[in-house]
């Protein structure tokens, strides 16, 4: 007698919690590439569209959207455990920015057209989107950002630089915010841009960091024209979008997926180098294994709130703050246990899951990106504490 493959059901949040995880977990591991497991840098889109195809004919490549739009209608609590089973397996993030923000972004700022135009784009791969907010001088102080987009009449004259744009060269739009009114304050006269990547004037240079990886770009403006209709929103009020997109991204740069995976391989690191029944290492790995679990915690709360549906305040800048600098202690130790091997860029010989110098190194800019911890502090300081500037 032949199994009978069970049918799907029509509304993935009608699972309970558990049954939902298995089922997630049970197709991931049947389709998922093997050879992109756990790979050691950012793949750039040749080498992870692969995955990007699977994910969208099966109809779960934005789980987050609502169904009429082409996603799953996830709740936030399905969310994260899809997210969590994709990190169990050791799945390579794709390409995603149009997925986790500018979809969401039009679906609730744009207008009709724009979202029957821009989102099946995504959906089906034709539109991968690059983020253009940081400028060489406007990074956590993003609202200083100058590159500026001058009314023509019928269209936009953009001129400016964006930079520490995540794999721009594999995308053929980008988002902007660009800056339409000089004689506002400067989180006032801010707008949102959608751009084609091949409209003449554009310029895009890789970035070649410590791992000599081309991970981020510049990207150049010079007089590109932008249509009128690609503004989203209203014209002078692109901060208010900018800072909804802000807060979403400080909670997915808190998960603790990055900590949970340094530990684990510094476990197995230490195993590996017969290090893991010393007791001055035993006494480190159990802080950090202590201090992921308050993490676990804290990010608990906020997923809460997401379940809940209100919006998230200005304290979840603790959460990326918490994650980012464990996460770093974590490879610093690391780095320590592997002796030898510290300086090594590749994987250690007979285990491609240990590399120990590359994984300290990607935990270096996670302080950085996405507002430094610095700025995450004044955040605090002045809208929690409500302390002087």
């Amino acid at each position: 007698m032949n199994a009978i493959t069970p049918r799907e059901p029509d509304d993935l949040n009608a699972l309970p919690d558990e049954a939902f995880r298995l089922h997630i977990r049970s197709w991931i591991e049947a389709n998922y590439p093997a050879e992109l497991r756990n790979p050691e840098k950012r793949l750039h889109w040749e080498e992870n569209k692969v995955w990007y195809f699977k994910l969208a004919e099966k109809g779960w490549l934005c789980p987050g959207w609502p169904r009429e739009y082409g996603g799953l209608g996830l709740s936030p609590a399905k969310q994260i455990i899809f997210t969590e089973e994709l990190e169990r397996w050791g799945c390579a993030r794709c390409n995603d920015h149009g997925i986790i923000m500018l979809g969401p972004l039009v679906i609730r700022y744009g207008t009709e057209a724009q979202k029957q135009h821009f989102l099946p784009k995504i959906l089906n791969g034709e539109h991968i989107w690059c983020q253009g907010y940081s400028e060489p001088n406007s990074g956590s102080d993003l609202a200083s950002l100058r590159t500026e987009a001058v009314d023509m009449g019928d269209h936009y004259v953009v001129n400016g630089q964006k930079t520490w744009t995540t794999l721009a060269q594999d995308a053929n739009w980008i988002f902007l915010l660009v800056r339409t009114d000089k004689a506002a304050k400067k989180q006032e006269g801010i707008s949102f841009l959608l751009v084609d990547m091949n409209t003449p004037g554009i310029t895009v240079r890789p970035i070649i960091n410590l791992e000599m990886h081309d991970e981020f770009c510049e990207v150049f403006f010079d007089n590109v024209k932008v249509p009128k209709e690609n503004l989203v929103g209203t014209l002078n009020k692109g901060w208010d979008m900018a800072k909804a997109l802000l807060s979403f991204e400080r909670i997915y740069l808190g998960s603790p997926r990055q900590s949970a995976y340094a530990l684990t391989r510094l476990r197995q690191l230490a195993e590996r180098m017969g290090m893991a029944e010393d007791p001055l290492f035993a006494d480190r790995y159990g802080r950090h294994r202590t201090d992921l679990e308050d993490l676990k915690a804290l990010y608990a709360r906020y997923v809460e709130v997401l379940k809940q549906g209100r919006p998230l305040g200005a304290d979840v800048s603790q959460l990326k703050i918490v994650q980012s600098e464990l996460f770093q202690r974590i490879t610093e130790t690391a780095l320590e246990v592997a002796g030898e091997n510290a300086g090594l860029f590749g994987p250690m010989e007979g285990n491609r899951n240990l590399n120990p110098g590359a994984l300290y190194i990607q935990a270096r800019p996670t302080t950085i990106y996405g507002g430094t911890n610095e700025i995450q502090r004044n955040i605090l300081s002045k809208n929690v504490l409500e302390l002087p500037g």
